[in-house]
């Protein structure tokens, strides 16, 4: 299948490269240069009609690709953003694209750049027949059995929110257990060992443990290095606003994102735990700022 692909960074980059080992051919664009075709309008005339255009860039300049993008595209194509744009947005995209018979399909993708190259988790909202023609791409992307439908235009980005807000809680409930452990007053504890032990089939094994655990052994017990300012990317206060209009209480995600906001002028361990546990499954920079 020919695939039109914009935006060539962690994510992307090891999409496309997952993409081709299947035996796609990728047109590829990305600013300010990288790519296989210079511009939107070339990587435009190089697909077939009808085109499929998958957009992979950050939320804040979704609309600006869009507004260069959709003049160039036919009736019968399909655009994709696969990145974490707010899920009203997508919504609005959606009904004006349709009028204009363009296909949008909203994707939540989740395992960070590593789930991108060796099987990713998809959250596909839109359409329901365009997400059935396009199974063949789930399942290439994917993760074995990692796709699904969740519904109509929007609830794909709005299932990786809720995703995101609930990453939020546990990273928390983490920092805080390990914050506990690593300042008793009663045990020296050795942070690697215990997380080794979490990770092994523990009521709370899981991906998280495990990234944690990592960390420990690059950084130490105490991840020396590691930023104790935890920084948000935007997902998490998008979920507390959906739960506040829908009147739904999140004291955990409440807790999370005080904990972040006071590390930016308070640096904490816990801080530093969730900083670490970015850095491993996003490759977000967790390192102090010397400068």
């Amino acid at each position: 299948m020919n695939i039109g692909y914009i935006g060539l960074g962690k994510m992307g980059a090891n999409m496309v490269a997952r993409l081709i080992e299947k035996g796609h051919t990728l047109v590829t664009y990305t600013q300010p240069s990288g790519g296989t075709v210079e511009s939107l309008t070339e990587l435009v005339g190089a697909l077939p009609q009808p085109r499929l255009v998958w957009i992979m860039v950050p939320h804040t300049a979704v609309e600006s690709v869009l507004t260069e993008l959709v003049p160039l595209l036919h009736a019968g194509d399909t655009i994709i953003d696969g990145g974490n744009s707010p899920y009203q947005e997508s919504v609005r995209r959606s009904k004006e694209l349709t009028e204009q018979n363009i296909l949008f399909l909203d994707v939540g993708v989740s395992g960070g750049p590593s789930g991108a190259r060796n099987g990713a988790c998809l959250m596909v909202g839109g359409d329901r027949n365009k997400y059935s023609e396009l199974e063949w791409l789930w399942k290439d992307l994917s993760v074995e059995d990692g796709y699904g439908y969740m519904g109509a235009s929007g609830a794909g980005h709005f299932v990786k929110m809720v995703h995101n807000g609930i990453e939020y809680g546990m990273m928390q409930s983490l920092a805080e257990g390990f914050d506990l452990l690593r300042h008793s007053d009663e045990f020296a504890l050795d942070m690697e060992r215990v997380s080794a032990v979490y990770g092994k089939r523990s009521v709370i094994t899981g991906r998280l443990v495990s990234w944690l655990n990592e960390a420990f052994k690059t950084y130490g017990d105490d991840l020396t290095g590691i930023s104790g300012s935890a920084a948000s990317t935007g997902e998490g206060a998008w979920t507390k606003e959906a739960a506040d209009r829908n009147n739904i209480s999140v004291p955990d995600l409440d807790a999370a994102l005080a904990v972040r906001a006071a590390s930016q002028k308070d640096p904490s361990y816990q801080g530093q735990i969730i900083s670490a546990l970015r850095e491993q499954f996003g490759k977000h920079n967790a390192h102090i700022d010397t400068k």
